[in-house]
Order: structure tokens, then sequence, then C-alpha cells
């Protein structure tokens, strides 16, 4: 039995969709439809216009059929405006046997093809216009009826095509998010372990500049610490050049300003901005910087500078700047317990740590590595299926997932160091917090907070203000997973000079003394001991009740504490035994 035409053509047809909606590559799938375009239908030259925000004219414009010389020729692509502009405003197929004889021609520029037929069709994804599909100059007459058809019908192929592959661009892009996220994760643990294992400065700082170098594909990376009034050079990685003798300082004004604003700086010209720094720095014919500051609770240490990202020396994106920041953030704290914990303390910090690490892994284990091995897994099944319906729906799946994964991040990066804790007080840190919790659980979380306002805007010292929150955390966690309780009241009071923090649950009591360590209880010991307060556990069948007190002093009264101490030391050293 013969086969009839249409046939031919319903089944050519077919066969180009089928072919469109497998291809996830956009550029990919626009140059097959401009191909396709010109095969079916004998156009000599065929283009897609792709509308910019403000829908009223073309951000781009894609030609198959004129060659580079044309181009070039040509000069400036156009923006919409004449027949281009009539599609643009009234979103229907519009043909025409003859251009210049349309009210809203103009004419060509100088160098431009002849051309006098005209096809053009609006390319609609989920109701709204893209952009547009243009042919011109049929090679055998004028457009016809089914040449129109095919354009509408590869129009509304292409949209599903185009719809998928920028699903998954979005999906591919918030999957490299989450890893360049879990990166920093992995750059802060080594770096936590690192002054768990040793807490020799020169040490630390070296791990930090190559973690740092190779989380943002730095060429070099240089870390200066503040040491009076200069940065100095106290660890590099990449490519740095060596300089015998003492350590390089600089007192260069950008990176001076970027330590004192505590913001980072992306620099796109270093030797314009940076000038005689690079040479001080051992980084000479550096083209790209980014300047990111070292603080820890608030106080600026120094200044990680990475220069330019990977072989082709590319500008820093905005989500290095972020990444980095928070990474330094990290590397602050490291450095500041490298220059100041004494071996006692680093003990019991380091017993906290290797717990937090755990959840972390846990965490990162249970939660986001298994969501990003079932999305492989989504998007090889959707790779492998001839069905578009499946395909857009296995996309939309990939984007919910990915989005559920990102949450999953930012809470694990937010129980790392709360940012609320640094910028708002302690106050706003604990709110947040307790709305975790209500958000995240069944039970009921009253919360009284009572904190002095003092008349000169003094905080309270910023370890003081971190151990009160650690504890209501661990208090509230540990109600949340051992208690079972239906409600939990946490009160932070300022009275007479103490911190008193009291958090109680109605849930099932243990014995505090048995139980304690698998509570963590003997942690929030550990902590409040060390913030000079003392602590009590009262546990039964009715429920829990922690109570502690703690010195309420700010920064200042801590500093000068220890100073009348030290003072009081030397002074007994000084004095010989009876």
């Amino acid at each position: 039995m013969a086969i009839s035409s249409e046939e031919v053509w319903i089944g050519r047809l077919l066969d180009v969709g089928r072919g469109l909606v497998t291809d996830l590559d956009l550029s990919v799938v626009l140059d097959r439809v401009l191909a396709t375009a010109r095969e079916l239908t004998g156009a000599r030259y065929a283009a897609i216009g792709v509308l910019g925000g403000s829908r009223t004219e073309l951000s781009q414009f894609l030609t198959s059929g004129v060659d580079r010389e044309t181009r070039e020729a040509v000069g400036d692509l156009p923006r919409g405006r004449g027949i281009l502009g009539v599609l643009i405003d009234h979103p229907e197929p519009l043909r025409l046997a003859e251009i210049a004889d349309h009210p809203a021609a103009y004419g060509f520029p100088a160098g431009h093809p002849d051309m006098h037929g005209f096809l053009g069709v609006p390319v609609m994804i989920r109701g709204l216009v893209w952009g547009n599909l243009y042919l011109a100059e049929k090679e055998s007459g004028d457009f016809t009826d089914r040449d129109e058809q095919t354009a509408v019908i590869l129009a509304d192929w292409a949209a599903v095509a185009i719809d998928n592959a920028r699903l998954y661009e979005t999906s591919e892009r918030r999957r490299e998010e989450l890893e360049r996220a879990v990166r920093s994760l992995q750059a802060t643990r080594d770096t936590v372990e690192a002054i768990g294992s040793d807490i020799a400065l020169e040490n630390v700082l070296a791990l930090i500049a190559e973690r740092g170098r190779a989380l943002v594909q730095a060429r070099s990376v240089v870390i200066m610490l503040r040491e009076d009034e200069r940065l100095v050079v106290r660890a590099s990685a990449g490519r740095v050049a060596d300089r015998p003798g003492p350590s390089p300082a600089t007192s260069d004004p950008t990176c001076r300003a970027v330590l004192e604003r505590g913001r980072p700086e992306r620099i796109l010209d270093v030797g314009a901005r940076l000038g005689g720094a690079v040479a001080e720095l051992g980084v000479d014919g550096a083209s790209t910087a980014l300047l990111v500051p070292m603080l820890y609770r608030g106080d600026p240490l120094g200044v990680l500078a990475a220069f330019d990202q990977g072989e082709g020396a590319s500008a820093f994106t905005e989500e290095d700047e972020v990444v980095l920041r928070l990474f330094a953030t990290s590397a602050a704290t490291a450095v500041a317990m490298a220059q100041s914990v004494q071996a006692e303390r680093l003990r019991i910090t380091q017993a906290a740590a290797d717990a937090e690490r755990t959840r972390w892994a846990r965490e990162l284990h249970d939660e986001t590595l298994q969501g990003l091995g079932g999305l492989r897994v989504l998007l090889s099944s959707a790779l492998k299926r001839d069905d578009p319906q499946g395909s857009r729906d296995a996309m939309r799946e990939a984007v919910q997932r990915l989005e559920q994964d990102i949450e999953s991040l930012r809470a694990i990066i937010t129980d790392l160091r709360p940012a609320a804790l640094d910028e708002l007080g302690l106050v706003a840190a604990i709110e947040a917090l307790v709305d975790r919790h209500r958000a995240q659980s069944a039970m009921s979380v009253e919360c009284r907070l009572d904190l002095a306002v003092r008349s000169d805007g003094a905080r309270l010292d910023g370890e003081l203000e971190t151990a009160v929150y650690r504890l209501v955390q661990e208090a509230l966690t540990n109600v949340a997973r051992h208690s079972g309780a239906r409600s939990v009241v946490v009160a932070v009071t300022e009275r007479d000079g103490e911190l008193l923090v009291d958090v109680t649950d109605d849930g099932r009591g243990f014995d505090a003394g048995v139980r304690s360590a698998g509570y963590g209880l003997a942690g929030i010991r550990e902590r409040v001991t060390l913030a000079g307060g003392t602590v009590e556990i009262l546990s039964d069948e009715h429920g829990t009740r922690l109570m502690a007190r703690l010195p309420a002093r700010t920064a200042a009264e801590t500093g000068a504490l220890r100073r009348r101490r030290g003072r009081d030391a030397a002074r007994s050293e000084r004095v010989p035994p009876a």
C-alpha cells in the first residue's frame, strides 16, 4: 500500500519531535529547530528571536543559512522592529509573499541578504511567548499553508524541547550549587579536624590556604593576618613566589579597607587596584582577585586573598564570594583558636567538635548525599525514556528535590554558626532557633527572654552569647529527640549580674547521673563550666528541668577581668615563696 505525502509529512514531524525532546542542551536544540525548519519548508534562511525581560524586544537572535561574513557585514543583530516587531505585538502566524509590501516594513540594512517571502510563528512556553521562529526566501515560490502548519508544529515541539532543556539547566545549576556547598562544608570540616590534631598556627594557616584555593579553584591564595597596623603574609598556596627573610607585609589601602569594613571585594584589574601590593604578596602577573575578610566574633583577624580562577584566570563570581566568605568565617575561628586556646580547653572543645562532626556527617549522608544519589537515578532514567511528558515530570520532580536538599544544607549551615547571633545578638538568635523547632516538631515551645539593655549599647561577651545559645540549642535538641514532650518552656533572663537559663519540658524523665553522656549533658556541663557558671539538672517521670547560672559580662568587662587576672598572676610569680 502506497504511503501518501501527508503520512510522510506527519511521520517526518514526529521523528523531528522525538529527536528534539531527547536533547537537553539548549544550544543544540535551537540549532536543530532552525535546520529542520529550513529542511521541511524549503526556506533559504531561518532564525529564532528570543524575547528579553521586558518582552517588547529581542535579546537574542540566532540564524541559520547566513554565513559569518554576511553577519559581520550586517552589523548589529535585529532588536524586533519592523516585520519582526509585528510578531512581538501580535503573537500569531504571519505569512507574506513580499516583505516590502507590508506597512510595517522599512527595508534592510546594508549588506543584508535579499529577502522577499516571509513566514513567522510565535514560540509559546507555558502560555507565554518565549520568542519567534522566522523563515524567509522559500526556494520554490511562496510559503504555503502546509509550510505554515509545519512551522507552527515545529514551534510547539521547540517549546517542549526548550522547556525541558531549561528545566535541566536549572537542575544542573542547583546540583552544582549543592556540590559547592558540600565542598565548603568538607573544607570547614578539614579545618576543624586540623585544629584538633595540630594547634600550631602555621600548620592551620597552610591548610586554610590549600582548602580555600581548591574551594574556588584559584591559581593562588594568600593569607594576611593583622599585626599592629600592618597586614603580614602568614601563609600561601599555589603560584606564589617564595620570599626569603621576614614575612612580607603590605599597607595596601584596598586590603585594609576589606579588613576594616568587613566586606569582601571582587577585583577585575589587579594591576590597577592593588598596584605594588601584588609584588609584596608574591603574586606578580595576577589579573583578577577576590579579597575576603577573616572575622572572628566581629573582630577582624586578617584577609584571605584569592587570585585568578582556573587556568584561564577568570574573574570570580558572586557565588565564589559567598562560598569563600563562609569558609573564611570558619577559617577565622580556626585561627583564633590556634592563637589563644589552652591545652585543657582544647581537649574539651575537641570532644564537642567530634560530636558535632559526627552529626554533620550523618545529616549530610542521610539527607543530602542520598538525595543527590536519588536525583542522579531520576535524571538518568528520564534521559533513557522516549516520553516527553515523562521527561518534563522528571525534571520538575528533580527541581523539587534539589530545593529540599538546598533547604537541608541551609539548616546545617545555620547550625554550624547562626548568622543572627553575630549580626543581631543573642535574643534574635534564640528566637530564630525556637521558631525552627516549632516548625520542625509537634511540640509547643514557649520562649521568655528578658535581657538587660545597656545605656552604652554594649552587648554581652561574644563567648558568653555563644555558650548560652549552644546551651539552649543542645537542650531543645535533647528534648525533641529523647523526651517525647508535648511542650517545653525556654527562659533566659538577666538579673543581678547573672544570666539565668531555664529549659523545662513535660516529657519522659531520666536518671541525669547515669544517662547524661547519652543525652549530651556532659557537654552542657563542660560548656557552662568554661563560661564560669553552674548548672543543675532535675528529672523525673513528669519531665526535665535544666537550670544554669552564668556571669553576665560584656566584652569590655571580660577583657578587664582577664587583664586583672594576668596582673595578679604576674605579681604572684614575682613574690618568692615563704
